[in-house]
C-alpha cells in the first residue's frame, strides 16, 4: 500500500450536499418503491438504483470522483478496479468529462458488464479475482496509467454514494432502518455518513453473501479479517475476500 495515503476521516454532511449538486446532471434521484408483502409485514421500500444510466449506484461515487479530478491530471486519464459496476461508473463519468479511462476488470465479470465498459470507451485489463483484490491494496498495476480512483476507499467516491442517503430521508423521512450490501464497504460507509448525520437514531444493517462474508467475520473478531473460505456467488458485485483496515476504521 502506498505510504502517501491521506488519513481516514469522517465524510462531512457539507461534502455530501456539495457532491449532490456536483453530480446532479449525471445521476437521477431514484424512487423508493414499496415492497408489497401483505398487511402483516412492515413498510419496506426498495431504492431503485438500477434506474441509473449504468443500472447501478456506483455512478454516484464515480461521477463525484471524476468531477473533482484536478485539471492537470485529466489528460493522463483515470483508472480503477472493478467487477463491473464501478468500472462502468468511472467509464461513464470519464467519457462525459473527456478523460481517458482504464479498468482493471475481473475476468469472470458478466460479459454484459465487460461489453458495457468497452462501449463506454474504457480500456480493459482482465485479471483473476485475487489479482484484482490484491491491486485494491497496492493501488498500482502495469499498463494502468493516470490517476487511480479507488472503488470504495476514496473520500470523494464515498461522498457520492452518500447522496443516496439524502434522497432516502427526503422521500421517507420516518425511515427507521436501512439495509445495504457490503462489498468493499463504500456504499454502507456513505449511507451511514449521511443518515447518521441527519438522523443518528436510524439503524443501518449491512448484508453480504454467506460465501463471502469478511465483515461478519471481522465483527465477531473485533478486527479486520480475511475470509479464507471465499467463493464466488451469483451476487457478483458484493462480498469481498477481506475487510481492508482503512475501511474498518471508517
Amino acid at each position: 500500500m502506498p505510504n502517501s495515503l491521506p488519513p481516514v476521516r469522517p465524510i462531512a454532511l457539507s461534502e455530501i450536499r456539495a457532491a449532490r449538486e456536483r453530480i446532479a446532471s449525471t445521476v437521477i434521484h431514484t424512487p423508493l418503491v414499496r415492497l408489497e408483502l401483505g398487511p402483516d409485514f412492515p413498510d419496506i421500500r426498495l431504492k431503485l438504483e438500477n434506474l441509473q444510466p449504468i443500472n447501478a449506484y456506483k455512478l454516484r461515487g464515480a461521477a463525484n470522483a471524476v468531477a473533482l479530478l484536478p485539471e492537470a491530471e485529466r489528460d493522463r486519464g483515470v483508472w480503477t478496479i472493478s467487477a463491473g459496476n464501478a468500472g462502468q461508473g468511472v467509464a461513464f463519468a470519464a467519457r462525459r468529462a473527456g478523460v481517458p479511462c482504464t479498468v482493471v476488470a475481473i475476468e469472470t465479470a458478466p460479459a454484459s458488464k465487460l461489453d458495457r465498459m468497452r462501449a463506454l470507451g474504457a480500456k480493459l485489463i482482465l485479471v483473476p479475482y485475487h489479482v484484482a483484490w490484491r491491486t485494491l491494496n497496492t493501488r498500482a498495476f502495469p499498463g494502468a496509467d493516470g490517476t487511480f480512483i479507488h472503488p470504495f476507499d476514496d473520500d470523494n467516491f464515498i461522498a457520492g454514494h452518500a447522496t443516496m442517503g439524502l434522497e432516502i430521508l427526503e422521500d421517507a423521512p420516518d425511515t427507521k432502518a436501512v439495509i445495504a450490501s457490503i462489498g468493499g464497504g463504500g456504499l454502507i460507509t456513505g449511507l451511514g455518513s449521511a443518515l447518521k448525520a441527519l438522523r443518528p437514531e436510524i439503524k443501518i444493517w449491512g448484508v453480504e453473501p454467506e460465501t463471502a462474508a469478511p465483515m461478519a467475520l471481522s465483527l465477531a473478531a473485533g478486527a479486520p479479517r480475511e475470509f479464507r473460505e471465499w467463493k464466488a456467488s451469483f451476487v457478483d458485485g458484493a462480498g469481498g475476500q477481506s475487510v481492508f483496515p482503512r475501511m474498518w476504521e471508517r
